[in-house]
């Protein structure tokens, strides 16, 4: 492993692949996306930068095309012809055939990379880069063996929308795609250490609740900070880095960021989610194809989950929040900053003890737990039973005395079994009590009468800390699983 190598963390599925790309006699041409700060420029500059004749340029936000193409101007007489100026080409053909009749010269035993980062600020309207791309591509590059053209944006809905499901001369050109997630729990752990950073669980598990695994949010705690000091220096201060990060997150992703942001705001505010008909009812949105096409570019960025109750039709769909910052800067931030308040220097520290705070804490959990499922089937010893993962919900119909229930997450196990998972947070060793096990009792209840299964229904509880085993508790609950495990 080289040096640059070593200073990848984690990315291990995404290691294998760029190993393969090397190692390939054929040329490769390989669209890398995902959220923005997630690391998709580092991994593929720490990676390739040192592996061959190595050619990077960045779009520029909001550039003209005269800009972009005297930035790839500088950039070209920097990596070949040691910084002497050129003229600037006139089009992207005129820049691509540059940059072709340089690869050529180099030997066909040494690796090309062509890196072209932010790529939808690159393509901007009317550039003519996505015509010049698919012809240069088919034309010279699809037959240099030794060439990877790497294309990587954070707008996401873009890059699947003009690359990687092009319907046009683009489509199925690409041999790999990658999609960068932000860190598991274990990884941002290993982040953090790899900066001497040393947090125990409770510490890290306030700070991924805020920051989520984003390698570029986590990169800004300082060494010697509890997670508490540290969400009150980048949320709660003026100068803080994610004081408002919010407004740049979306403006910088979306080119009508508006519309995106008024559907963030009205998903978040509902714990459940909301269904299609409740969001065009709160967003206002004009028609439905609208609606859509905004709420997939939303996932795609990852800041939204659809998912559909499971036993339920596809058309019963409901859609979440499920990035930690965009949900904690709603709730705690923006409140914040509307009235005006220049926050106290232990702001945080006396509000994350407050009933409000342990409520959010409770959803932002649930999520870390929904994103670690592998971490939890692993836990509860079912990795050798087929199973099928959902969530599940049921709204009885107005005027009914039916009552509703929510289950968190359900494996629907081939062996028989469908386990209920109850998440509940708490910093402290759980007790199931009298009330709380009358509520889970409930839950099952809702469940069986209206799931139709003839398979035996358990049920585990997910925590922090663990639980107290009690009387309420031991003919309830079967398992337990904790926070360490999803480590």
């Amino acid at each position: 492993m080289s040096v640059s190598e070593k200073q990848i963390i984690g990315r291990r599925e995404e290691l294998k692949t760029l190993k393969e790309l090397l190692k390939s006699r054929e040329a490769e041409f390989i669209a890398v996306y995902g959220r923005r700060r997630v690391g998709k420029t580092h991994l593929i500059r720490e990676f390739f930068s040192n592996k061959g004749v190595y050619f990077e340029l960045t779009g520029q936000k909001n550039g003209s095309l005269k800009e972009q193409l005297e930035n790839f101007a500088k950039i070209f007489s920097s990596s070949f012809f040691q910084s002497i100026p050129i003229q600037k080409p006139k089009s992207w053909k005129d820049a691509f055939a540059l940059l072709t009749d340089q690869l050529k010269k180099i030997p066909k035993t040494k690796k090309c990379i062509i890196f072209l980062d932010e790529l939808p600020w690159l393509a901007s309207k009317r550039s003519g880069l996505i015509e010049a791309l698919d012809y240069y591509w088919n034309r010279h590059w699809s037959g240099m063996k030794n060439l990877v053209l790497i294309a990587c944006g954070s707008a996401a809905s873009w890059m699947l929308d003009q690359l990687i499901n092009a319907k046009g001369g683009l489509h199925n050109r690409l041999t790999r795609v990658i999609l960068l997630k932000p860190y598991s729990l274990k990884d941002a752990d290993e982040f953090l250490s790899a900066r001497g950073i040393h947090l125990n669980h409770k510490q890290l598990c306030d700070l991924y609740m805020v920051l989520g695994g984003i390698p570029y949010y986590l990169k800004q705690v300082s060494k010697g900070m509890s997670a508490v000091q540290a969400v009150n220096k980048l949320c709660f201060r003026k100068d803080g880095f994610l004081y408002s990060e919010f407004e740049r997150l979306f403006t910088s992703l979306f080119e009508h960021s508006d519309t995106h942001v008024k559907i963030i705001r009205a998903i978040a505010h509902s714990k459940e989610g909301l269904s299609r008909k409740e969001l065009i009812e709160k967003v206002k949105v004009t028609t439905g194809g609208t609606l859509h096409q905004r709420l997939l570019e939303l996932e795609a960025a990852g800041f939204l989950q659809t998912y559909v109750p499971y036993g339920n039709k596809r058309k019963d769909s409901f859609y979440r929040v499920v990035d930690e910052y965009v949900l904690f800067y709603l709730r705690w931030i923006e409140p914040i900053k509307r009235r005006g308040v220049i926050s106290a220097k232990n702001y945080w520290q006396t509000k994350s003890k407050t009933a409000a705070a342990l409520a959010w804490a409770g959803y932002a959990f649930e999520i870390i737990c929904l994103k670690h499922i592998e971490k939890i089937r692993e836990a509860l010893d079912l990795e050798g039973v087929a199973s099928e993962v959902g969530s599940w919900r049921h709204i009885p119909p107005k005027n009914s005395l039916d009552q509703g229930a929510q289950i968190d997450l359900l494996f629907d196990r081939d062996d028989g079994v469908i386990t209920l998972c109850e998440i509940k947070y708490s910093d402290k060793i759980f007790v199931v009590d009298k009330a709380y096990a009358q509520k889970l009792a409930s839950k099952i209840t809702v469940f069986e009468k209206n799931f139709s299964t003839k398979k035996k229904v358990e049920l585990v509880l997910i925590t922090f800390a663990g639980m107290r085993d009690t009387f309420w508790s031991e003919e309830l609950i079967v398992n337990d699983v904790i926070f360490e495990e999803l480590l």
